[in-house]
């Protein structure tokens, strides 16, 4: 048993539990000033002002509790990053130097390079070893506050190497504290072999890949990068209805390079959420807003790749939730760093603070579909919480965009 006590702020809280934030809403925060929160068996067992601390006295069994007083520091929910590739081996930092030079991306990619780099690395790596290579990356971001995530294949491209790839998932969810979720992303790339038979390349994910992953129930989603010079929409179409007949949810990488009609195919299928939407018109928009699929951007892509930023202000002010994700991968967003996730959505996307925090946690939680057991401060949810440095305001968080803030991180009621 845990007591926070003399909390400057906690934030995010909610008596009656949402799925999510939409719209204007989103930009509404409900805190508690000078409080307290008490965590029990691993879920959130009460929270409320320190005035009324008495009230919960009955509660308290001193035998086997801890007392940590957080005066002048604020308690957050932990953040969701609900799009992430972090099972990777090795870096790709000479592609760096390609995109300093000018190159773009598709660029990259047309010379071997990006995805089917990553591919390479890791069919040359064995199992253990990328998951000593993901373990220190998991590690990472516990530390920078993230609480839940949600991990990629796709850089396998073969069935054994997707197999590999999620196999390791598997196992970090299985040793670590934090909560994951697992993307089978077989249609992440047409591997060189398959270069001009794209179609035989889609059938061999239907009808080999997918039975495999099934078989050892590996994937929770599945998920297409439907987008201009990848997957069209024909082929994701096939990919998400194979997907779904084993029970995978889809989920969208779409839009990212230009309007491609991934949007719309993953509002057709349910998806979960449609990730990256850097080209994002009024047709996408009213696609969504006629959805429960949420639009998740990942600035930090955008912003390491030097491409156009989605419309984000426009969505919101549309109606739409928003969801915010790292994207973390060695190729186009090497960090799992959620707080300057924040930081990149207010400066380059303009979202107020509070938009950012919303879109950070139950919001993300949702394109990971979890907020029903984390993403706020709410009684009865897992205790993914983290205490901050001494800060001034929740502005602050976002606004200081390189200073490590999160002080205390604690997940499934115990302290890391």
């Amino acid at each position: 048993m845990i007591l926070i006590t003399n909390i400057k702020k906690l934030v995010q809280v909610e008596e009656q539990p949402r799925k999510l934030v939409a719209g204007a809403d989103m930009a509404k925060l409900d805190c508690i000033e000078n409080a307290f929160l008490l965590i029990k068996d691993n879920l959130i067992e009460d929270f409320g002002s320190m005035n009324e601390i008495e009230r919960i006295e009955d509660k308290l069994d001193d035998d086997c509790l801890t007392e940590l007083d957080a005066t002048g520091r604020m308690v957050f929910p932990s953040f969701c990053d609900s799009h992430t590739h972090l099972v990777y081996a090795g870096s790709r930092e000479i592609e760096y130097t390609d995109k300093i030079k000018g190159l773009s991306y598709e660029e990259i990619a047309k010379r071997g390079g990006g995805i089917l780099n990553s591919a390479q690395l890791l069919h040359n790596t064995s199992e253990d070893d990328l998951y000593e290579q993901s373990l220190e990356r998991i590690k990472e971001i516990i530390e920078l506050g993230t609480g839940a995530v949600e991990i990629k294949s796709g850089y396998g491209l073969t069935v054994e190497d997707e197999v590999k790839m999620l196999r390791v998932i598997k196992r970090l969810r299985e040793t670590t504290p934090i909560i994951i979720k697992s993307t089978f992303l077989g249609a992440h790339a047409v591997p060189a072999e398959y270069k001009g038979r794209q179609t035989e390349y889609v059938d061999y994910i239907i009808n080999e890949m997918i039975p495999a992953v099934a078989a050892e129930d590996l994937a929770d989603f599945v998920d297409v990068f439907c987008d201009k010079g990848f997957f069209t929409v024909e082929d994701t179409d096939r990919i998400l209805m194979a997907g779904m007949k084993h029970g995978m949810r889809p989920k969208i990488h779409a839009n990212e390079l230009d309007y491609s009609g991934g949007i719309q195919v993953g509002v057709k299928y349910d998806a979960l959420s449609v990730d990256h939407l850097e080209f994002t018109g009024d047709a996408e928009i009213e696609s969504l807003l006629a959805s429960e699929t949420m639009p998740t951007l990942l600035p930090g892509a955008a912003f390491f790749l030097g491409m156009i930023d989605p419309p984000a202000r426009k969505m919101i002010d549309a109606g739409l939730p928003l969801a915010l994700a790292s994207d973390f991968n060695p190729g186009s967003s090497p960090s799992g760093d959620m707080k300057f996730v924040m930081s990149l959505a207010c400066v380059k996307m303009r979202l107020l603070p509070e938009e950012a925090i919303n879109a950070t946690t139950i919001n993300s939680a949702y394109a990971m579909g979890v907020s029903d057991i984390v993403g706020s401060i709410a009684k009865g949810k897992i205790a993914n919480v983290f205490i901050t440095k001494e800060i001034p305001s929740i502005e602050y968080m976002p606004y200081a965009y390189t200073t490590k803030l999160v002080d205390k991180v604690i997940l499934n009621g115990e302290i890391m």
